[in-house]
């Protein structure tokens, strides 16, 4: 059985500042609402050096209403914007909290602020601060994750990495957020930190010095529980499968994506190299297979996981990309908005071009990574364009299993920092039974 995978653009929202997170939010309730955060380095040009100082990061956040309905309209419409500090996360709680979804956000100013959405009338919803902590001093909040990724409501917690290479562990109390604990982790920037959902003491994080680590929150944090250095570069993305025990999901400026298997981590179920630093990894809500990369020099994919997850020893192949991002991609999300598999059909999006190294000179050129100004170096030819390094090989089809064997359209969102756009898209999956050959015609 052969498949037909094809994205669409439905929608590019300029955020006016450099966009590198979106979320939709995950209650089924509100699954129509969409936030995106922005992150911008602003530099004063008259400043002499005795007074220069820190640069100003500022940001915004955006709320959407997503509407799928409307067959010749933009799908999203903003109903809230709000200036805030530079964002460098956002996540919704899986469950809500007192009957409100809540927003929690990791800021340039190194706090975690939660934002309930309310609907001060019918058919309106808009984002309120409902509570905030600092993480400590100089320092800014790189990611946080919930401890509810199975919607489980009771002890709801939030873990949040920063600058420092430092973690911190906030309960959620009725009128508070207040820090467990908090303890050095990495030796530079802690990019990412992650609960187990199948067991939320145990939390993983990952670092500008290259190792993935565990922790066990009943052994206290003085140790990690274990220590990886299978990435070689800085780890940047790890997602717990919400659907499958034990799987974990990470990335790295390696430009790969590990499966693992959490009850043995010396080794990786499969690495898949996919040709640009991986900043974020999302399962699919609701099939345990489908992994949504953000790769930053090398656009959104779509892996199939399912042969790493059963223990095959199988890279993950790419079934879909979504090509349409001019700059490093950064945010990446499904929504759990239904979508039918019929659509109105869009104008032929171009292909992306690739010049390759024998047929461009190309030259260096900085590119900064982060937001925080870790930086690498890039390819770019004559006019300015980036050049990519050449691709590997295309990994074979997956071997298609019975959950594959229907329709699947899924509606995604995904933005880009330089460009500072948002893109609403959707992917259309299908089986294609191959064609019996035809009956010849009878002669007279």
């Amino acid at each position: 059985m052969d498949c037909q995978s094809r994205t669409r653009t439905l929608q590019v929202f300029d955020t006016e500042l450099s966009a590198d997170t979106v979320e939709w939010c995950p209650i089924p309730e509100w699954s129509h609402i969409v936030a995106c955060g922005t992150y911008q380095l602003q530099k004063s040009d008259d400043t002499t050096a005795e007074e220069c100082t820190a640069p100003s990061r500022i940001g915004r956040l955006y709320l959407f209403h997503c509407n799928t309905q409307r067959s010749f309209s933009p799908p999203l419409t903003e109903t809230q914007r709000i200036d805030t500090p530079a964002i460098l996360d956002l996540k919704w709680c899986h469950v809500p909290i007192s009957e409100h979804p809540l927003l929690g956000m990791a800021t340039a100013g190194g706090e975690i602020k939660l934002y309930k959405l309310t609907e001060p009338k019918k058919g309106t919803c808009v984002l309120e601060c409902e509570l905030s902590t600092v993480l400590g001093p100089d320092r800014l909040a790189l990611s946080l994750d919930w401890s509810t990724g199975r919607g489980e409501s009771n002890d709801v917690r939030v873990v949040s990495s920063d600058s420092t290479g430092s973690l911190t562990v906030l309960s959620l109390g009725e009128a508070s957020l207040t820090a467990e604990c908090q303890w050095k982790a990495h030796d530079f920037e802690a990019w990412i930190s992650a609960f187990s959902y199948w067991d939320t003491q145990v939390i993983y994080s990952g670092g500008d010095d290259c190792k993935l680590k565990g922790w066990d929150l009943r052994m206290g944090p003085t140790f990690p529980t274990f220590t990886s250095k299978r990435h070689t570069m800085g780890v940047c993305s790890i997602h717990s499968n919400p659907h499958r025990e034990h799987i974990l999901a990470t990335g790295s400026y390696d430009e790969n994506v590990l499966i693992w298997d959490g009850r043995n981590m010396k080794q990786p179920l499969s690495e898949t190299a996919v040709g640009g630093g991986v900043w974020r990894l999302k399962w699919h809500p609701n099939h345990e297979h489908l992994l949504l990369a953000a790769c930053m020099h090398n656009d959104f994919h779509i892996l199939h996981c399912q042969q790493a997850i059963d223990g095959q020893d199988a890279p993950c192949p790419i079934l879909a990309s979504y090509i349409l991002h001019n700059s490093l991609a950064y945010g990446a999300d499904w929504s759990r908005l239904p979508l039918s598999y019929s659509a109105p059909p869009s104008p032929q999006e171009p292909p992306k071009t690739s010049v390759g190294l024998s047929e461009s000179g190309g030259h260096l050129r900085i590119q900064y990574e982060s937001p925080t100004a870790s930086f690498d170096t890039s390819l770019e030819d004559d006019s300015g364009r980036y050049v990519p390094e050449p691709e590997s090989s295309a990994p074979e089809p997956p071997t298609l299993s019975v959950k594959d064997s229907e329709s699947l359209s899924c509606l995604l969102a995904t933005c880009s920092f330089y460009d500072h756009m948002l893109h609403v898209w959707r992917w259309d999956w299908t089986p294609e039974e191959k064609q019996e050959a035809p009956v010849p015609a009878h002669s007279s």
